[in-house]
């Protein structure tokens, strides 16, 4: 990665992650706890370089805050004194599939773990893994250029992202 002589791979990172409340409508217990994993796990280890900010020698680490907005993604990302340095807007028409796939198969998940053999809920959790794992890098296809992340990281994102799109 490119930047100011100061900046190090430490600074492109996600230090703080802030979900639009009026953006989620509803959401169950097993619902919580994939958020507060999400949350969590994202802020422990990430990377996260926002490309235009950085060419203005913006450095991290970074506040983020996750909305949709006539049925696009609004990430405002700001710097630790949480000044706001962009907003990016990703339309989300390409991941209303992926989305409702994941929701789908986590009911049946969240179902399995309750009523079914371990064979069973393996062969879901695997199912429901590789929806994940397809909408991450849809996630990354569509950051690219914007923002400069891994795997790892759009795959919370895309959890996140999910969260947000949970209607009762």
């Amino acid at each position: 990665m490119s930047g100011p002589a100061s900046s190090t791979d430490a600074d492109h990172r996600i230090a703080h992650v802030t979900l639009d409340e009026e953006t989620i409508i509803w959401r169950n217990a097993d619902i919580e706890q994939e958020r507060r994993v999400a949350i969590f796990d994202l802020i422990e280890e990430n990377t996260f370089r926002p490309v235009r900010a950085a060419a203005r020698g913006a450095t991290g680490p970074y506040r983020i805050t996750l909305a949709v907005r006539d049925g696009r993604l609004q990430m405002t990302i700001a710097n630790e004194d949480d000044r706001e340095l962009e907003t990016l807007l990703l339309g989300l028409a390409r991941f209303r599939r992926p989305i409702r796939e994941y929701f789908a198969i986590c009911d049946s998940y969240y179902q399995a773990i309750r009523n079914a053999t371990p064979t069973e809920i393996e062969t879901i959790d695997m199912a429901r893994r590789g929806i994940h794992n397809e909408a991450s890098e849809l996630l990354l296809e569509r950051l690219d250029g914007k923002i400069e992340t891994d795997f790892a990281t759009a795959r919370r994102l895309f959890t996140l992202i999910c969260v947000l799109h949970i209607k009762g």
